[in-house]
């Protein structure tokens, strides 16, 4: 369980970055989530960015989090 870390920051931004892509693409433009789903297009930016980007984007923020966490560590 070396990827999830609650207590980082960019862990935190890579998740959001994956729940707004997710969630652009399941939630509908009309009807009862209609609210919900403009919110989501205003976090991912009303439409610059494509929901796959950023899912991609978020899972390499947690990934290169990673991966600079174990670089560190070899050198202290």
């Amino acid at each position: 369980m070396r990827y999830i870390r609650p207590s980082s920051l960019t862990w935190w931004a890579g998740l959001l970055a994956m729940l707004t892509g997710i969630a652009s693409v399941t939630l509908p433009a009309t009807g009862p989530l209609a609210e919900l789903s403009r919110l989501v297009a205003l976090l991912a930016g009303s439409g610059d960015a494509s929901p796959a980007g950023l899912v991609f984007l978020g899972l390499g923020l947690i990934g290169l989090r990673d991966r600079i966490e174990r670089g560190f560590r070899g050198y202290a």
